[in-house]
This record gives C-alpha cells, sequence and structure tokens, in this order.
C-alpha cells in the first residue's frame, strides 16, 4: 500500500511537466504560412514564402511575364510590381468634396475582423474586391504587431488601393507608430509567429520590409497625416506643440519620409525638431486629448483654426466605443481590435457622421 501510494505522488508530481511538455509540442506542430515577401535584387524580383514552415525562393527577372501570387485571390506580374519603386510621396495630402468616407483604425494583424468590418458595412465585397464606389477608406495606422496576419492584411490593402483608383475612390494607408518601430528595428510587439518567421526565412523582420522590398517601398510612400473635405486624419493626434513648430501637414510628411522611413533613429537623436516629432507630443503617439487634464478645447480650437478645419479623427488611443470629445471636434476610433474585440468602423457619408457594427448595424452619431 505505501509503494502505491509512494507511485501516486510520484506521479501527480510529474503531471506539470507532461503537461508543459505537450503544450510545447503542440506549439511546434503548428506549421507556420507566411508571405509572400518579394525584393528588388538589381533588376530581379525575388519571391519569398514559407508554407508548411518550409522556405521557398522564386526568381522573376524583366522578361519574366508569369503571374506572381501575392494572396489567395490575388496575383501581379513584374511590370506592376516593379512600378513601386518609382513611387513619390504626395507630401501635401488634401482632398475636397468626398461624399463617403470609411475610417478604421489599430487592426494590428487581426486579419479576419478587418475583413469582418468591411464587408459588413459596405466597404468591400464577399470576394474581398473594393465595393465602395469613388468613396474613400482610410486606414488609422498600426497594422502591423501582436497579431498573426499582418503581411495578409497588407497585401489585401496593396491590391485594394488599386481596385479603389479604377472605380474612382481612394485608399489612404496613414502611418501610425507601430509602422515606424518597424521600419526602426524595434521589434518588442511582433507576434510570435514573426520570430519564426525570422528564424524559418533568416531574415530580421524589419528587413523583410525594408526599402528594397515591395511592402517596404510602399509603405514609406504612405503619409503621417491628411486631410479629407474638412477633417483631419492622424493617427494619435496632433498636439499643440506641432502648430507652435508652425508645422503644416506637408513638412510634417515630408519630414517623416525623408528621416524616419527606415533610418536610424538613435543617429537623429540630436536634433531636436525630429525627437519631438517621433516623441510623445508628435502626430504618432500624443494622446493628450484623452490623457491630459489640463487639454482644453481653446487649445483644440487653435489647432483646428491653425490647418482651416472643423475636426479630427485619431486611433492610437484605446476605448470601448468611439470617443467623441469637445463638442464634437475629436473623435478617438480605435476600439480594441488589437485585443480581438470586433471594434468599430466610422463612417462619414454626405456630411453625417456613423458608428458601423461588425454586424452592419450603423448609428448616427
Amino acid at each position: 500500500m505505501k509503494k502505491q501510494l509512494i507511485c501516486l505522488l510520484i506521479c501527480l508530481s510529474l503531471i506539470p511537466y507532461l503537461s508543459a511538455s505537450c503544450q510545447s509540442a503542440g506549439r511546434d506542430s503548428v506549421s507556420v504560412n507566411d508571405g509572400p515577401y518579394i525584393f528588388l535584387l538589381n533588376d530581379t524580383l525575388k519571391v519569398i514564402r514559407i508554407e508548411n514552415s518550409l522556405l521557398t525562393e522564386d526568381y522573376f527577372p524583366p522578361r519574366n511575364l508569369s503571374k506572381i501570387k501575392i494572396s489567395p485571390d490575388q496575383s501581379s506580374d513584374y511590370r506592376e510590381l516593379i512600378k513601386v519603386f518609382s513611387l513619390k510621396p504626395e507630401y501635401c495630402q488634401s482632398y475636397k468634396r468626398v461624399d463617403s468616407i470609411a475610417v478604421i483604425s489599430d487592426v494590428h494583424g487581426q486579419y479576419k475582423i478587418y475583413l469582418n468590418q468591411l464587408i459588413a458595412n459596405g466597404i468591400i465585397d464577399k470576394n474581398l474586391n473594393w465595393k465602395f464606389g469613388k468613396g474613400h477608406l482610410v486606414i488609422l495606422g498600426d497594422v502591423f504587431d501582436r497579431g498573426g496576419m499582418v503581411t495578409e492584411i497588407l497585401w489585401h490593402l496593396f491590391g485594394l488601393e488599386k481596385q479603389a483608383a479604377k472605380a474612382g475612390g481612394m485608399v489612404h494607408y496613414i502611418l501610425g507608430n507601430h509602422e515606424v518601430m518597424i521600419f526602426d528595428q524595434d521589434l518588442r510587439f511582433i507576434n510570435e509567429k514573426y520570430r519564426e518567421v525570422e528564424a524559418i526565412s533568416g531574415i530580421n523582420y524589419s528587413d523583410l520590409y525594408s526599402e528594397y522590398s515591395i511592402l517596404g517601398k510602399w509603405l514609406r510612400s504612405k503619409p503621417v497625416m491628411i486631410t479629407i473635405n474638412d477633417i483631419i486624419f492622424v493617427h494619435g493626434g496632433i498636439s499643440p506643440g506641432i502648430i507652435q513648430r508652425n508645422l503644416k501637414i506637408e513638412q510634417v510628411n515630408r519630414l517623416f519620409y525623408e528621416e524616419f522611413a527606415g533610418k536610424d533613429l538613435q543617429a537623429l537623436a540630436g536634433n531636436e525638431e525630429l525627437n519631438f516629432l517621433n516623441g510623445n507630443d508628435g502626430p504618432l503617439w500624443y494622446r493628450g486629448y484623452f490623457a491630459d487634464t489640463t487639454f482644453t478645447e481653446i487649445k483644440l480650437d487653435s489647432i483646428l483654426s491653425y490647418y482651416k478645419k472643423k475636426l479630427i479623427v485619431v486611433g492610437h488611443t484605446t476605448h470601448k466605443e468611439i470617443q467623441i470629445l469637445f463638442n464634437n471636434k475629436v473623435f478617438g476610433i480605435d476600439n480594441g481590435i488589437v485585443y480581438g474585440q470586433p471594434g468599430t468602423l466610422l463612417l462619414y457619408k454626405k456630411g453625417n457622421l456613423y458608428k458601423c457594427s461588425i454586424n452592419g448595424v450603423r448609428t448616427k452619431l
């Protein structure tokens, strides 16, 4: 009886270790699928992808007219992809007389939620193609980090941008702090899946988005601030310090493109203005509308007056619901998609603003 009791106690003591071992084995057995990542080597496109944790490489010289599969439902060819490397950023991005604007923020690799929001609210159809006509879709930054389907969102937006343009609409991808973090090799928040991608490919995650890659070059052409009609769109916010420095939207976008996109931010430490722009009061990180008790409507009015606009739409700071502050002059639309919540989509339609749910329910604000 004593021997049986000792054996039982030994078995019980081993349960935590056996459980951990099984969990580890379960994680290791999950296949990794990712890509493609496409790079320009001289005049040849190198395409790498990971399927069932195995790396494949293909090469497409200029004379190769074969289609390159970039998603299950999307293909492109050499001539179309190579156009990315001739993109020139538009620093002064101001659009007028737009009847319909849809805005979503901080999707952080949550591909399915992102798609469901766009489908439910008529931005794309069930085949994931553009359905919004001459409307404008604004992605308010932070597609990267935390979630495990960043690549899928990026390629979908890459293709959607072209579809929208053909229909007379537009897709605006505004940079957030997590995009710039990836450019700057700050990988603290990447999903564990992408650690495995690094190990399988032998490439640092940031280098997958270098200026020599299709997606990296495309992202570097994107702005930090834009205006549509009487609305300013920016990831974090516009602090009083920005207008005190007399920084127009064109200047902010130019500085980020020329100084931050892929540069070593440590090397910029001595430049006070650049440090400000990439700091807590800069457009990517600012949270003052929600966290600074000294921020007043008078300060906000001075910002809006400087840019000659009526309201600001931001993401970055997470809330359970859309936050509307200062007499309908600030809208905070980050509603927790990063945490797997359904989030909300903000819709502007002929002068009215609506909160749109993942079920397609539209509520006037």
